[in-house]
């Protein structure tokens, strides 16, 4: 007589570790396809009944821990985060493809209030320059990348930066992207623009202007 397995309820399925990866690359696919953070509500509609959700969660947050990208909990919801020591290399490529930008609008472009130090650090490396101030209220300053940086990335123009089929070929982009999606051509053209007004030298105390020519005299 054949004898029969007795499974006791703490037992594992063999092909459980199968199921739980299926889980997670579900709650990633679902987390990068939102546009704003999910709770562990509306996770758990979509997927199997039964999953812990909080303990998947979890574990992804675990896997990301290493990567450029971060699983973080804000305000009761999880999303995907520019890894905090990552965050000034996102902010160095919205101002090349986007300048003339603002500080508000480097974070309405990346959907996350940039930190200060992100754009001090590329103060200090010379990599970006403020050009102007926008007309606006509060004529925030405005801010574009410098000949170091196309120096240091061996570029003769910023337009050399590659443009969107480039990126896709590159595997930077998901070749699946939404329609619409563009990548703007970058301009470095250190003319200021229609809405921007120069600097002034009251923005020397914040550091922002660059000092005056010396004479032959001083």
């Amino acid at each position: 007589m054949p004898k029969l397995k007795v499974v006791m309820p703490d037992d594992e399925p063999d092909n459980a570790g199968e199921v739980r990866a299926e889980e997670l690359r579900l709650l990633e696919a679902m987390l990068f396809a939102s546009g704003e953070p999910l709770d562990e509500a509306s996770l758990a509609e979509r997927l199997p009944q039964g999953v812990d959700v909080r303990a998947a969660l979890l574990r992804l947050q675990e896997e990301y821990a290493t990567r450029g990208v971060h699983l973080v909990r804000i305000g009761g919801k999880w999303t995907f985060r520019t890894a905090s020591d990552l965050s000034w290399l996102l902010t160095l490529a919205i101002i090349a493809y986007h300048q003339p930008v603002t500080r508000a609008e480097i974070e309405e472009i990346r959907g996350v209030t940039t930190s200060k130090g992100s754009v001090d650090v590329l103060l200090e490396t010379g990599w970006i320059r403020p050009r102007g101030r926008r007309k606006s209220p509060g004529r925030p300053v405005t801010y574009g990348t410098s000949e170091a940086f196309l120096s240091h990335f061996g570029l003769d123009a910023v337009g050399d930066l590659p443009g969107l089929e480039e990126l896709k070929g590159s595997g930077l982009l998901d070749g699946r992207l939404p329609p619409g999606f563009s990548v703007p051509m970058p301009s470095d053209d250190p003319a200021l623009r229609d809405d921007e007004d120069p600097l002034e030298p009251g923005d020397l105390d914040l550091g922002l202007a660059p000092p005056p020519e010396r004479t032959g005299d001083e």
